[in-house]
Formats: structure tokens, C-alpha cells, sequence
């Protein structure tokens, strides 16, 4: 067989470059792994949940994150109806808190999708009135938990991670429980005034007791006019001196809301500012939580108003 020419090796050799490049391009795919799952979770809070447990093999987004707007006036976009309908995992908090989000999920229905709505993962009926479910120590847990195994499904390879990461967040809420605990004892049937049922999960499981008439904590959550004499009942509070602290919605401060604010700390009543979705930067679940509470505790054991949470404090 004659020489090759200089023009035949070289396509040779090309022909061999050419042939081998899907082994190499399989190789590469192969070291860098497969690509995160996207997942999304509507309030920041579960998106941190989410974060947490997936570590480095999902891509979290969150919808909901302003600390400083009112989550039930949201509007979305279709870009957001794009990110929703595009991921593999969606944890979103139902009771008509995020019904804009369940009705893009409908309208974007996809079996490989995982979706985990808080209130059907809790059993809670539509009638349950406070849609702030975050703040009840039980609902966090039972999420991670959820979480772990949504992903689980969609990336076996990692599942036993994710179970992992799932328990050690759990574990990691003990400091929180522990702070709950002792201001159980310390403090017994705390009297509590809100301006909305936010954090009442949490006054709840601290012992402590709401004593704002439920229809005022409604009419200010579901933005309507409370009655006259619920108004009168609640000024009283504080004139009177009957509460140990004011837990007023820091993302929602309409004219009442501002009034009964400035009727607490006339008659030295101490105030704290909670939130709907977690302040940013600087703050974990976990971290939002243990400061919330240590700012009631220092509210109602030494007098101090917080009326911004600081990471750290």
C-alpha cells in the first residue's frame, strides 16, 4: 500500500479526533456531575429549609424575600410562572397565603415535579385561620424532613445525604426549643398584645397568652376594619398596662397599626417587630427563630423594644 499523503494522514488523524470526541465529552459530563435540581421555595423561609437540606446538589430560588412589603399584596409575573413551572421541587405554604403560586402550579401541571404544600403536608383544614405556619416549632421540622425525601426521589444517588442533612436540621433547632422552654417556665401565661396573628404559633408554644380580640388580629390580617369596640378593647391593653409586650407585623404598619404602636410606647409597654418572611442578610430559619424569641424574652424579662432584628443579637 503506497505512503499516505500528507492530506490523507491528516484527515486521518482528524477522522480519529472526530470519533473520540464523544468519549471525551462523556468523561467531562461524567467528572462534573449531573446538574443541580432547581427548586423553589415561595417564602424565603422554605427556601432556606430547602437550601439546607439539599446542599450543593440543588439551585434554591426564592420568590417571596422583601422583609420590607406586605406578602399578602404579591403580585407575580409570568417570569415567575416560568421559574415555577421549570423546577423540580416547590415548597409553598397553602391556607390562601400563596394561592397566586397553587394556581400557577395548576396551570403548570408536571408529574416529575414535586410539590410540597405545608399545610397538606400538616393535615390542616382550609378553616385553619393563621396561615403563618413557619413560627410553630413543628412545622419546620416535618418540612426538612419532606424536603429530603422529594429529593430523594429525584436524585437517589444522593438521598442518603439529604435524610442526613434533613436530621442535623432538626437537631440544629434544639437551641430554639431550649429558649422556648425556658421562657415557659420562667414566664407563665405571659399577657401578649398583636397587632395580626403573625407570631402567635410561637406565643403559643412560649406559654405566653394573645389577648388582642381574635376578629382585630383577622380584620388587620385580611386587611378589613376591625369593629369599634375591638379597637377600644385592644387601646385598653395598653393604657391599662395589661400586657407584658406589643408583637406588631414589622412588614405591615398601616395607620391603626402605627397608632396602637405609639399608644404602647406612651404607657411603656415594650414592642417587637416580627416578620412574615425572613430577614435578610445575615439570617438562617434558625437564626430568625432564636432571635424572635430572645427579643420577647428580653422584651417581657427587662423592658427592652425591639423593633428590628440585628443577625447576631
Amino acid at each position: 500500500m503506497p505512503p499516505l499523503t500528507r492530506r490523507a494522514a491528516a484527515l486521518a488523524l482528524s477522522g480519529l479526533a472526530l470519533s473520540a470526541l464523544p468519549l471525551v465529552l462523556a468523561t467531562s459530563a461524567q467528572a462534573a456531575g449531573p446538574a443541580p435540581l432547581r427548586a423553589v421555595g415561595v417564602e424565603n423561609q422554605y427556601a432556606d429549609v430547602i437550601a439546607q437540606v439539599g446542599g450543593a446538589h440543588v439551585q434554591v430560588e426564592a420568590i417571596e424575600t422583601d422583609p420590607n412589603t406586605d406578602p399578602h399584596s404579591f403580585e407575580a409575573s409570568p417570569k415567575i410562572a416560568r421559574t415555577l413551572a421549570g423546577a423540580d421541587l416547590v415548597v409553598l405554604n397553602g391556607l390562601g397565603y400563596d394561592d397566586w403560586a397553587e394556581k400557577m402550579l395548576a396551570a403548570a401541571a408536571n408529574p416529575a415535579r414535586q410539590d410540597i404544600n405545608v399545610q397538606h403536608l400538616l393535615k390542616l383544614g382550609d378553616d385553619t385561620p393563621n396561615p403563618h405556619l413557619w413560627y410553630d416549632p413543628r412545622t419546620m421540622p416535618a418540612v426538612a424532613h419532606a424536603v429530603a425525601e422529594a429529593l430523594a426521589a429525584r436524585d437517589p444517588a444522593h438521598a442518603a445525604e439529604f435524610r442526613a442533612n434533613a436530621t442535623a436540621f432538626d437537631a440544629s433547632l434544639d437551641r430554639w426549643r431550649q429558649a422556648i422552654a425556658a421562657f415557659r417556665g420562667a414566664h407563665p401565661d405571659t399577657p401578649v398584645a398583636v397587632t395580626e396573628p403573625v407570631a402567635d404559633y410561637l406565643v403559643a408554644a412560649l406559654g405566653a397568652k394573645v389577648m388582642t380580640p381574635t376578629a382585630l388580629e383577622l380584620a388587620a390580617m385580611n386587611d378589613t376594619d376591625p369593629a369599634p369596640q375591638d379597637v377600644s378593647a385592644q387601646e385598653a391593653l395598653f393604657t391599662g398596662k395589661t400586657v407584658k409586650v406589643f408583637l406588631y407585623n414589622q412588614q405591615v404598619t398601616d395607620p391603626l397599626s402605627r397608632t396602637f404602636l405609639d399608644l404602647a410606647k406612651k404607657n411603656g409597654i415594650p414592642v417587637v417587630g416580627v416578620y412574615e418572611t425572613m430577614p435578610q442578610p445575615g439570617f438562617t430559619y434558625q437564626r430568625w427563630m432564636e432571635a424572635t424569641t430572645a427579643a420577647i424574652t428580653a422584651a417581657v424579662a427587662q423592658g427592652t423594644s425591639t423593633e428590628r432584628l440585628v443577625p447576631g443579637r
